[in-house]
């Protein structure tokens, strides 16, 4: 069964027809055109289709664009000013946080939504202490970003750029 929705990326706003069982992520690659979400393992394993959803990260893959519905979805490409690239976007050229690149897109998102969470207070996993805030160390960051594969191996990369934006 098909059904009309609108989806608003990056600022823009897309009214579409699609099959009830399509995933966000493909409704953006091949219905709206819009490459930035990858597809990496179609399973929310890999994280390359992370986007930021109603400015929370979210797996497009996983995800059905029908229960989004007039949903805010921002992609790597929606984060920069114009030409102006988004901080954890210049953190990432300026410290080699991708080889490939195939994966940069989602590990971007996925960065920025971390970094928001810490800043609202969420605990993870490694977080001993909340009270006074929690401290961006290099643990916390692997931690809160382990839904994120590179299959490169630019970890330490990724990790020193998004430390660099936490700081």
């Amino acid at each position: 069964m098909d059904v009309e929705m609108t989806l608003r990326v990056d600022g823009a706003r897309y009214r579409l027809v699609v099959d009830t069982r399509t995933t966000l992520l493909d409704a953006l690659r091949e219905r709206l055109g819009i490459t930035s979400p990858k597809k990496g393992c179609d399973h929310g394993q890999c994280g390359a289709c992370t986007v930021l959803l109603d400015g929370r990260r979210a797996t497009t893959c996983l995800a059905l664009a029908v229960a989004h519905d007039d949903a805010e979805i921002i992609t790597a490409n929606g984060l920069a000013a114009g030409e102006e690239l988004h901080p954890v976007a210049r953190a990432f050229l300026d410290h080699d946080g991708f080889q490939c690149g195939y994966c940069t897109p989602g590990q971007i998102c996925s960065a920025v939504g971390m970094l928001d969470e810490v800043e609202a207070g969420w605990p993870s996993h490694v977080s001993e202490e909340l009270a006074g805030g929690v401290e961006l160390d290099d643990e916390e960051i692997r931690e809160r970003m382990s839904g994120n594969l590179c299959r490169c191996g630019a970890y330490a990369n990724i990790v020193a750029a998004i430390r660099e934006v936490a700081r």
